[in-house]
């Protein structure tokens, strides 16, 4: 096949940002299979601390909608 346009196309950056939101928060999630096998053991404090990595997870997640990083157009 002959080549059609540059070779060297340049893709937008929020092409990038969504990609390692994505790879992040898909990581961020494995977290909690472990979790939740051993979930009886853990008691209250368990669940409380998982509580707050969601929260956190949620306040990031809501920071970078707000910031418009997974609207695409």
């Amino acid at each position: 096949m002959t080549p059609v346009g540059p070779a060297q196309k340049r893709l937008p950056i929020k092409f990038y940002l969504t990609a390692v939101l994505f790879i992040l928060f898909d990581i961020e999630v494995v977290f909690f299979l472990p979790w939740a096998v051993v979930f009886r053991d853990l008691g209250l404090f368990g669940f409380l601390e998982m509580l707050v990595f969601v929260v956190i997870l949620m306040i990031g997640l809501v920071y970078v909608w707000k910031r418009g990083a997974l609207e695409w157009d």
